[in-house]
């Protein structure tokens, strides 16, 4: 994850206003305008490189200084004898002034106050109203080590993904962690004398590691108007299963629908959900597995029964397409951008191919992989959210400079490369993913309520229906601004001890290619399309939503701040967004009752995207 951001040149999104942080009148990024103007001006910019020029000036006579009297190599001992008040002495007053109030602006510009939200919602009346229940997204669950076996014994209960434990056990017995850390690929369940479970609790997704929060900032603020582990709770699971095995190996769904009921009959209102990125498509396959017969045993009423309000963040429901690269070849943007030396590290330490490796024995990770086919991501010309002027259609998801033999044939469609990555997989993998998932589209009522009967269809919402809920309300809230991966260029594998095939063309730099990475719409992690278009127009068709479930479309634009390295207050990134104020904001406001409140706000073009998508409603001509 990149920790410098580019200011998009998005509108604004018309933000619900904090009159309780910032004075009367001002705009507000949580840090008032007034405290950060003087860092845009003119002025201040010629400020701060004089204060740069100098302060570089000095340390390099310094330096001069040193190796003047030290011809061979630098004394340690000549720098602790300087004196820093002398140093101090010897800088204009102006370089210091202006260097105390530029520590003083970017400090003032990253900590911000995690619950002035909440805070200012409490003023306005609002409480806790619904129990809340947060289905967390892929990774950002710890997984803990529960095995008693020998080669356990040194993890038990330690985290092996999601802590400093990670990594050092990643560092000192990398064979061991990969051991630990792999399904079974025959079971897709434990390996024999391994037990990994999901952390519970709070603790299982507010950090990834010290000091990296994920879900802690919407904690900090659902407690400030009175939620607590009596009324909220966070159903975490151990993402790595495929779905189905979620319930065989965890009873996870049984759990979930546990948690469901005890809260409503606790509280005497019904739950509200918040899914993030993979917990989304979790979150829809159990709404199929609890109403079925045979598996939950709900019925067709559960989810209107139980469930007030679907708060969908960032949902991946149609897929991440990085997830295709990820197992094709353990590779993505974030590996693909690497300057040279880091790549050198990283392939010396843990190389592609035993990148692969891992993410094809986490199924879970796979049932990310695209789906709704060329109908929704393009033809070898045509894409739907291809623009004007575009050189090179998204349409063509795998890309080849060279197209000379089967292992780099002509360039290939979403379809297309999912059928090359079942054909350059083990069989154990490809039977796996056609066993445990369906990427298609269904196009008639007919074939959704058939569908029903098909587990493996559950994850699709393309190939299923939303639950018979006529009260439910979903809301879709997402970041947009923020260049994804759309497609990619790839070239044969020319390391002779590798096993891929192909990889990524890194080498490819011309215009928005960017190191083989064609950049598209989206948050940074998901493409728009993913994220928008069964709230913006798929869920409007009868067949996708019999019912009529009321959907609100909520686009957050990518607005970083500057100092802040993990966006602040108005980013639209796929992770950091769950910090953003305007998101809290509007989860408190579902939460405690006020979701009426809310009106849909874009501010991409995903309506029109959603309408070049090839797939119609049941009356139009297909």
């Amino acid at each position: 994850m990149s920790f410098l951001r580019r200011r998009t040149l998005l509108q604004s999104t018309p933000d619900i206003p904090y009159e309780a942080i910032a004075d009367k009148g001002e705009e507000v990024r949580l840090v008032p305008v007034s405290k950060l103007k003087k860092l845009s001006s003119g002025n201040k910019s010629k400020r701060r490189n004089g204060f740069i020029f100098g302060l570089g000036g000095l340390f390099g006579l310094i330096l001069a200084a040193l190796f003047a009297n030290h011809h061979d190599v630098i004394s340690l001992e000549s720098i602790m004898d300087l004196n820093l008040e002398s140093v101090l002495d010897v800088i204009p007053a102006g370089i210091i002034r202006d260097a105390k109030e530029l520590t003083e602006h970017e400090r003032n510009a990253v900590k911000y106050d995690s619950f002035a939200v909440g805070l200012h919602l409490r003023s306005q009346g609002v409480k806790a109203v619904h129990p809340v229940i947060m289905i967390p997204g892929v990774i950002s669950t710890g997984l803990e080590s529960w095995g008693t076996e020998e080669a356990s014994r040194q993890y038990f209960r330690k985290r092996l993904w999601g802590s400093w434990s990670m990594m050092r056990a990643l560092v000192l017995d990398k064979a061991s962690w990969k051991r630990h850390i792999m399904l079974d690929q025959n079971t897709g369940l434990d390996p024999p004398g391994i037990k990994i479970r999901a952390a519970q609790g709070f603790d299982a997704a507010d950090f990834f590691i010290t000091g990296y929060w994920i879900w802690n900032k919407i904690l900090e603020n659902l407690a400030t108007i009175g939620y607590d582990p009596t009324n909220a709770f966070t159903a975490a699971y151990d993402w790595r299963l495929s779905y189905k095995n979620l319930e065989i190996r965890d009873q996870y769904f049984t759990r979930l629908k546990s948690y469901i009921e005890t809260a409503v009959k606790t509280s005497g209102q019904k739950a509200v959900l918040v899914s993030h990125s993979m917990g989304s498509p979790v979150l829809f396959y159990f709404f199929h597995w609890v109403e079925a017969k045979e598996h939950g045993g709900g019925g067709p009423d559960w989810v209107d029964t139980y469930v007030e309000a679907w708060i969908n963040i960032s949902g991946c429901m149609l897929g991440a397409l990085k997830g295709l690269p990820a197992v094709l070849s353990g590779e993505m943007k974030d590996t693909a951008q690497l300057n040279a030396f880091a790549v050198y590290g990283l392939e010396k330490f843990l190389a592609k191919e035993e990148r692969a490796e891992i993410f094809r024995a986490m199924p879970g990770i796979s049932s990310m992989l695209p789906k709704g086919g060329n109908a929704v991501w393009g033809t070898k010309t045509w894409a739907p959210d291809d623009l004007p002027g575009q050189k090179v259609s998204y349409g063509t998801f795998i890309n080849f400079r060279e197209s000379n033999s089967t292992q780099s044939p002509a360039n290939l469609t979403i379809e297309e490369s999912m059928d090359y990555l079942l054909r350059n997989t083990d069989p154990w993998y490809k039977n796996m993913i056609l066993s445990s998932y369906s990427h298609g589209v269904a196009h008639t009522t007919a074939e959704v309520q058939h569908n029903e009967r098909d587990m493996k269809k559950w994850i699709n919402p393309l190939e299923t229906r939303l639950p018979l809920a006529p009260h439910l309300k979903i809301y879709c809230f997402y970041g947009i601004g923020k260049k994804t991966e759309r497609s990619y260029f790839y070239r044969e594998d020319q390391d002779p001890q590798s096993k891929l095939n192909v990889t990524i063309d890194t080498a490819l730099t011309l215009g928005e290619i960017d190191h083989g990475i064609i950049p598209g719409e989206g948050d940074g992690t998901v493409p728009l399309i993913s994220n928008g278009y069964m709230c913006a127009k798929g869920w409007k068709m009868k067949r996708y939503n019999p019912a009529g479930v009321q959907i609100k479309v909520y686009e957050m634009p990518h607005e970083p701040d500057r100092f802040s390295p993990r966006g602040g207050p108005n980013t639209g990134d796929h992770v950091d967004i769950l910090g953003r104020s305007s998101l809290n904001d509007l989860i408190l406001r579902v939460a405690g009752g006020k979701g009426d409140q809310i009106e849909e706000n874009y501010v991409s073009d995903i309506r029109q995207y959603a309408e070049n998508v090839k797939i119609y409603d049941d009356d139009e001509s297909l």
